[in-house]
C-alpha cells in the first residue's frame, strides 16, 4: 500500500522527534510544525502534550535589580537572563525602569517564549524568538508605593511554559469547558479523568431516583456535581485545586408540619444574583430535573441517628431563616482552599500567580476583585478598605509576605460589608454549628475554612447501609454508602464519613492532585 504525504510527513516528524531527543541542533521543533499536518494526525498528538493547565503561566522569578540577576530554562530558549534597572527619563518623582531580559540558546530556529510581567499596579506580557538582549520599558512607576515595592521585591516574570503552539491548544481545551454541550461534558470529565484521577462508570438506568420524602429529614447533606455549561466548568476547576468531589451542596429542613424544604447558599434569584434561599423540596427537586442545564449529578448523605438526635431543628430554622436573601459567600470562598503557603496550589499555580490574576481583576473589574478578596485580605491584614495593590504594598511593609496572608484562617464571626459570607457548604457547616453538631468544640471550629470534601469526610452520616432508604440506589448493582438520586454517573466521594471534628480543623490542610493527601489533624 502506498504511503500518503501525511503518514510521510508524520513518519518524518517521529524520527525529528527522535533526534531532538537526542540532543541534536534542529532548524525547527517537531512540536513546531505539528499544526501544519492534518487536523486527524495533529490534534490527537497536540492533546496528548497540552491540556487547559497549560495556559497557566509558571513563575520564574523576579528582576529588582542589575545586583540581582535572575537565571531560568524557558520553553524555547534553555538560557536567560534578567535584571532591572531604575531610572528617570520622564523627569517624574519616581521614575521608571527598564527590565532587561537576555535570551539564548534556543532548542530551534522556529520556536518563541511567552511571558507575563506584573506588579500589584501593571500587568503586561511580550514574546521573544530572536537570541539577543530584549528590554522591556515601565516608562513611569505609578507613584512610590509601586516604586518601593519593585525595589524591593521586583517585577515578577512569568513563562507560559507550553510556548505559542501549547498556549493555543490551551486555549481550545479551556473554552469547552463552560461551554453547554456534550463536547463541554466531555471535556469536563476528560479534565478530571486527567487531572485528579477520577472515574465515571455510567449506572443502570434510570438515571433518577423514585423518591420518598418520608425518608430525607432535617440536617440530610446534599452534595451536588455538576459538569457542563458555566457552572460545570467552574466546579471543576474548584473540584481540581480542592480535591473535592462534588463542586455544590445543599442541606434539607422540614418545618413543623412536615413540609420538606432545601436551603442552598448559591441559588440565582430572578435578577441573576446568587443568593442563600430556603425553597420547597418540590420546587427545588423540579428545577434540578428539568430546568438545570449543568447535568447535576446528586447525591443524598442522610445524617446517622445519632447526629440527628443531637441536631437542634429550632436552631437550623433560626439560622437559615437570619442567613436567606443573603448574596453567597464569594468573599471567603477561596480562602477554605488555600491553607498553606505552598501545598495547595496544582502546579504551575503558586501564590504569585494567584496575586497577578488578582491584579488583572483588579484592573478590569474592581468591583468584583472587591467582592472577591479585597475584604477578605484587609481583614487579615488589620486594615479596612485598601485596594489589592495597596494591600501588596501594606503586607511588604508589614514584614510579611503575600503567601502567607492567603493562609490567615477565615474567622466564622467576621461580618462583611453585605453581611455574614458563607458558601454553600460554609452555610450547612454554619447550620450544623448552631443545631449542635460540633459541640463541645464548635467555638474551635471555623466552617468557612471547610471545603466541600471536608463536609462529607466528617463522620456526621449514615454508616449502616440497612438502615438506608429502601429506594437508595435502587436498580445500581454498586452499592454506594450514599443515596444516589440524579445522574448518568456513578459519584464517588473519597474518604466518605470517616473524620472525627477536632479543634482547628482544616486550617493548615495540604490539597495537591491527583492523591490530595493530608497529615492528621490538620
Amino acid at each position: 500500500m502506498a504511503s500518503s504525504p501525511s503518514l510521510l510527513f508524520a513518519a518524518a516528524i517521529t524520527a525529528l522527534t527522535l533526534l531532538s531527543a537526542q540532543s541534536v541542533k534542529l532548524p525547527f521543533h517537531p512540536r513546531d510544525v505539528l499544526p501544519l499536518l492534518p487536523r486527524q494526525i495533529s490534534w490527537p498528538i497536540l492533546n496528548s502534550l497540552h491540556s487547559a493547565v497549560d495556559l497557566l503561566p509558571t513563575f520564574v522569578g523576579s528582576a529588582s535589580s542589575p545586583n540581582h540577576i535572575v537565571e531560568w530554562k524557558g520553553a524555547c530558549f534553555y538560557q536567560n537572563t534578567a535584571w532591572m534597572e531604575f531610572h528617570n527619563k520622564t523627569g517624574s518623582e519616581f521614575g521608571g525602569g527598564t527590565l532587561h531580559l537576555k535570551v539564548s540558546k534556543a532548542h530551534s530556529w522556529t520556536c518563541m517564549d511567552i511571558y507575563v510581567f506584573a506588579t500589584p499596579y501593571t500587568v503586561t506580557w511580550d514574546y521573544y524568538f530572536l537570541s539577543r538582549e530584549h528590554t522591556l520599558e515601565f516608562k513611569e512607576w505609578q507613584g512610590k508605593d509601586e516604586f518601593e515595592y519593585v525595589k524591593n521585591r521586583g517585577v515578577s516574570i512569568f513563562l507560559m511554559q507550553a510556548g505559542m503552539i501549547g498556549t493555543l491548544e490551551a486555549l481550545w481545551d479551556v473554552f469547552p469547558l463552560f461551554t453547554n454541550t456534550g463536547w463541554g461534558e466531555n471535556s469536563n470529565i476528560g479534565f478530571l479523568e486527567k487531572h485528579m484521577g477520577a472515574s465515571f462508570n455510567q449506572r443502570p438506568q434510570p438515571w433518577v431516583t423514585n423518591i420518598s420524602i418520608d425518608d430525607i429529614h432535617s440536617g440530610d447533606f446534599l452534595a451536588i456535581s455538576k459538569i457542563r455549561g458555566r457552572w460545570g466548568g467552574f466546579e471543576t476547576l474548584e473540584k481540581w485545586v480542592s480535591g473535592a468531589y462534588a463542586g455544590h451542596s445543599a442541606v434539607c429542613l422540614k418545618d413543623s408540619e412536615g413540609k420538606l424544604w432545601v436551603g442552598e447558599s448559591g441559588h440565582e434569584n430572578e435578577k441573576g444574583e446568587d443568593i442563600i434561599a430556603v425553597l420547597p423540596w418540590d420546587e427545588w427537586w423540579e428545577f434540578e430535573l428539568n430546568k438545570d442545564d449543568s447535568n447535576p449529578h446528586i447525591a443524598l448523605l442522610p445524617l446517622h441517628p445519632d447526629i440527628r438526635a443531637k441536631f437542634n431543628e429550632t436552631a437550623a430554622w433560626e439560622y437559615a431563616r437570619s442567613m436567606e436573601g443573603q448574596p453567597y459567600g464569594y468573599h471567603n470562598m477561596i480562602f477554605s482552599w488555600i491553607d498553606t503557603i505552598e501545598d495547595n496550589y496544582p502546579p504551575p499555580l503558586d501564590a504569585h500567580l494567584v496575586a497577578s490574576v488578582m491584579t488583572v481583576w483588579n484592573r478590569i473589574q474592581p468591583a468584583y476583585a472587591a467582592n472577591m478578596w479585597n475584604e477578605a485580605l484587609n481583614k487579615r491584614l488589620g486594615t479596612q478598605n485598601l485596594s489589592f495593590p495597596d494591600i501588596l504594598v501594606e503586607v511588604e511593609k508589614s514584614g510579611s509576605s503575600f503567601d502567607q496572608l492567603l493562609t490567615i484562617p477565615e474567622q466564622d464571626d467576621w461580618v462583611y460589608s453585605d453581611g455574614k459570607s458563607t458558601s454553600c457548604v460554609a452555610f450547612i457547616l454554619e447550620m450544623y454549628k448552631e443545631a449542635g453538631l460540633f459541640d463541645p468544640i464548635a467555638s474551635s471550629i471555623q466552617v468557612t475554612e471547610f471545603t466541600i470534601k471536608d463536609a462529607y469526610m466528617l463522620n456526621f452520616f449514615e454508616n449502616n447501609s440497612s438502615r438506608l432508604p429502601k429506594w437508595c440506589n435502587d436498580g445500581d448493582t454498586v452499592k454506594l454508602p450514599f443515596c444516589q438520586i440524579k445522574g448518568k454517573y456513578r459519584m464517588e466521594l473519597p474518604l466518605y464519613n470517616t473524620m472525627e471534628p477536632y479543634p482547628h480543623m482544616n486550617e493548615r490542610c495540604p490539597s495537591l492532585p491527583p492523591k490530595y493527601s493530608r497529615p492528621r489533624n490538620c
